[in-house]
């Protein structure tokens, strides 16, 4: 198993990409550590992970709080002994053009989708560090690459992703750890609930494979960047997308 042993902290794993992602890595081996804020759904995730026979743990966690982020960080050392993954996956959309957007929903999304990776990561690099080695892995998307219409909150906040794993790449490989970035495309997943259908069909159109993306399809180039096989692999930004952006 590709992340035997390993010792990962999935944020946003209530749902969707996350909730995959949780689920991949159990099944890779690793034991995984579910942050969210929704708690039934998170316990629902873990069941998963446990029946795939790996521990698992629910935290339900706002990740803008940074106090309850180091303490969960500290918990998960103090309980087994080490981070081996970071995947920040939490995210969120408030989506307007630039003239109507609230500042209210600017900040939103950039507390959660930004902010909060810069607490996690914090929170956690200090014992990677100690240990000499360690992955992070933060969720970028195609609209942090190419932007969006009625996105400047969520393209800001994902292209400043790209920013934190270009400098951190820098900085932390020397010390033994690597990260990356993934840039899905459009998945289905909840996010897109509010998309009308027609516009779906049409996102649809744009991409050469005809279809939008699985989040367990997203899972697995996150388990292989958590995997010794990507040993050389720091500071890359891997577009996810079935080729929409060619």
């Amino acid at each position: 198993m590709r992340l035997d042993r390993k010792v990962a902290i999935v944020t946003g794993a209530g749902q969707g990409i996350g909730a995959a992602t949780a689920l991949k890595f159990a099944r890779e081996g690793a034991t995984v550590v579910a942050c969210d804020t929704n708690q039934a759904a998170l316990e629902v995730v873990v069941a998963q992970c446990r029946e795939a026979g790996r521990p698992a743990t629910a935290v339900r966690l706002d990740m803008t709080d940074r106090d309850r982020v180091d303490e969960m960080a500290a918990m998960v050392r103090e309980r087994h002994g080490r981070i081996d993954v970071l995947v920040n996956n939490a995210g969120i959309t408030r989506d307007a053009r630039l003239q109507r957007m609230t500042l209210e929903q600017f900040d939103a999304v950039i507390d959660v989708n930004l902010r909060a990776v810069f607490h996690a990561t914090q929170a956690v690099v200090d014992g990677m560090i100690a240990q000499g080695a360690g992955v992070i892995l933060n969720a970028s998307s195609v609209v942090g690459i190419y932007g969006n219409y009625g996105q400047t909150n969520y393209a800001a906040s994902k292209f400043g992703v790209i920013g934190f794993t270009k400098t951190w790449s820098r900085e932390l490989g020397p010390k033994g750890i690597r990260v990356n970035a993934v840039a899905p495309g459009f998945v289905e997943t909840p996010i897109l609930a509010t998309v009308p259908a027609d516009v779906l069909d049409g996102l649809r159109r744009q991409v050469p494979l005809g279809r939008l993306g699985k989040a367990e399809e997203i899972a697995s180039v996150y388990a292989f960047l958590a995997s010794d096989e990507a040993s050389y692999i720091n500071g890359a930004v891997i577009e996810v997308s079935g080729g929409m952006t060619l």
